[in-house]
C-alpha cells in the first residue's frame, strides 16, 4: 500500500518524471539496463509481480526499493537483500567551502563516472545513468576522482545519488563538497532532496543528518537475478 510518492520511489519517479525513460506495462516498469537497473510495480498483487518478471530477461538483474517488504517474485532469485533508511532533506546545509573545484559533468565523462562507480560500489549504477539527472564531479589532473548526481525524481523530490570518491582521495571532504553544490540547486528549483542509505552505514548516515537530512523511515531492496 502506498501513503507516500516516495514509499514506491522507483514506481512513482517511472511514472511521472522518468516517465519518458520507462519500459513495461501499466503494472509494472523499469529503466532501460544502460540507465538503471531500478524496477518496480504499484502494488504487490500476483499479477503485478509477475508481469514485472516477464520484463526481465534470463541473467539480467533488477534492483527494487520500497517500504512494503518485498515478495518473491517468479523465476527470479534474489542475490541481496537489505534493509536502508530514506532520508529527507529539511536544512540549511552547512555553505560550500570552496576548497575543491567541483564541475559540471557531461555524456563525455560518462565512461569515467561509471568506471568511478563500478571501483566504489555507491548503488545501483548503469553507463547512461547521467540521463537521470544533473551529476557534479571533482577531477585531479584531468580524471574524475569524485562525483554526485541525481537519481529518481518525482514532482517536489529529486534523489541524491552516486555519491562516490576514489580509495585514493577519501577523506579529504570532496563527498561533502558535492553534496553541498548539489543540494542548493535541487531546492533552489522547489524540490526537496532526499536520499536512501544502507541502515548498517552509520558514518553515512552521520555524514547526511550534518548535512541537513533526516531519517524518514525504513526501507526493504532487493537485488533479484532472473534464472
Amino acid at each position: 500500500m502506498v501513503d507516500h510518492i516516495l514509499d514506491r520511489p522507483i514506481w512513482s519517479a517511472l511514472t511521472t518524471v522518468h516517465a519518458g525513460l520507462a519500459r513495461g506495462t501499466e503494472r509494472a516498469k523499469r529503466f532501460a539496463e544502460d540507465i538503471s537497473p531500478l524496477a518496480s510495480t504499484p502494488d504487490d498483487t500476483v499479477s503485478s509481480l509477475a508481469e514485472l518478471a516477464n520484463l526481465i530477461p534470463a541473467g539480467d538483474r533488477i534492483v527494487m526499493a520500497q517500504a512494503d517488504p518485498i515478495p518473491p517474485l517468479p523465476g527470479m532469485h534474489p542475490i541481496l537483500t537489505a534493509v536502508a533508511v530514506q532520508m529527507l532533506f529539511d536544512g540549511p546545509s552547512p555553505a560550500a567551502e570552496g576548497r575543491h573545484f567541483v564541475e559540471r559533468l557531461t555524456a563525455a565523462d560518462g565512461p569515467e563516472m561509471f568506471a568511478l562507480a563500478t571501483l566504489t560500489k555507491p548503488g545501483p549504477y548503469a553507463a547512461r545513468a547521467f540521463l537521470l539527472g544533473e551529476y557534479w564531479g571533482v577531477k585531479r589532473d584531468g580524471k574524475l576522482i569524485a562525483m554526485a548526481g541525481e537519481r529518481l525524481k518525482q514532482p517536489g523530490f529529486t534523489e541524491v545519488s552516486g555519491v562516490c570518491t576514489h580509495p585514493d582521495h577519501q577523506g579529504q571532504g570532496l563527498a561533502r563538497e558535492l553534496c553541498l553544490t548539489l543540494l542548493p540547486r535541487i531546492v533552489g528549483r522547489g524540490e526537496q532532496p532526499y536520499l536512501h542509505v544502507f541502515a548498517t552505514n552509520a558514518m553515512a548516515i552521520n555524514l547526511y543528518e550534518k548535512l541537513g537530512f533526516h531519517i524518514r523511515m525504513t526501507m526493504n531492496v532487493a537485488q533479484l537475478e532472473k534464472l
